[in-house]
């Protein structure tokens, strides 16, 4: 007889009883899925926001998950948890509404580039080509990519939280809301195959392994053999890649 460790006898309980007591115990024992979530983020947000304040965001996100997890269904806790603690901690940061506009006007403007770039001379443009039509230096372009990352993370964490899996292309039932919602997914899944596309392979690996294996900066530093500032940079400028496409798979998720 398999014996069950504490969050398994937990779940068990609450499954039946759904009492305050076990939901209480369930919260602690998973807290620190909340502090690896918002340190993951904190990389990104710098001084922004106290990584104290990531967790208490993400703590409502954790009560979310486990008040609407399905035990019975056999689905991991953790990766249904992650996606809940994460969305948490980004809404309350869209609410907070701290990136400067100088940020956004850097935003658009490498938008706007992106787009010209790509239609004039196709998705493999370069950061030198990049950095000519915004008219700045390849240092002060990487400089703004950087500046612009957690714009980009909400982008593509949004459109995570939808229930798309890159890579084996399948659809979870637990994050879908409604059966005809299939089309727009299968829809959704196509946007970010596309995008997915338009990343080099260094690029492509550095999501792959960062999203889905979920591997820390500096464990993907040693994966692929280069500094954890390398793996930084591409993580950057793939998301910039990721956002153009992702931003019209939002339009039709939330139209």
């Amino acid at each position: 007889m398999a014996i069950l460790d504490n969050k398994e006898r937990l779940w068990i309980e609450y499954n039946h009883s759904r009492t305050q007591v076990i939901r209480e115990q369930l919260i602690i024992e998973y807290v620190p899925l909340v502090k690896v979530v918002a340190g993951r983020l904190n990389v990104y947000l710098g001084s922004n926001v106290e990584y104290d304040d990531l967790v208490s965001y993400g703590i409502f996100g954790l009560i979310d998950a486990i008040d609407k997890f399905d035990y019975g269904k056999g689905i991991k806790f953790e990766t249904y948890a992650s996606l809940r603690i994460r969305g948490a901690i980004l809404d309350q940061i869209r609410k907070l509404d701290w990136i400067p506009r100088s940020v956004r006007a850097k935003q658009k403007s490498i938008e706007a580039a992106m787009k010209k770039l790509e239609a004039e001379i196709g998705p493999n443009y370069t950061d030198e080509d990049m950095a000519r039509e915004l008219q700045i230096t390849e240092d002060e372009y990487c400089k703004w990519v950087g500046q612009t990352n957690i714009s980009n993370i909400s982008s593509l964490d949004d459109f995570m939280e939808q229930g798309q899996d890159v890579g084996s292309g399948s659809n979870p039932s637990y994050l879908t809301v409604e059966p005809e919602r299939s089309v727009l997914e299968q829809e959704l899944r196509a946007n970010l195959a596309t995008a997915m596309d338009s990343l080099t392979e260094k690029e492509k690996r550095v999501i792959l392994l960062y999203y889905y294996e979920e591997l820390t900066l500096k464990e993907i530093s040693r994966v692929m053999e280069v500094s954890e500032s390398r793996v930084s940079q591409l993580h950057s400028k793939a998301l910039v890649k990721l956002k153009k496409y992702l931003g019209d798979a939002f339009a039709v998720m939330m139209g």
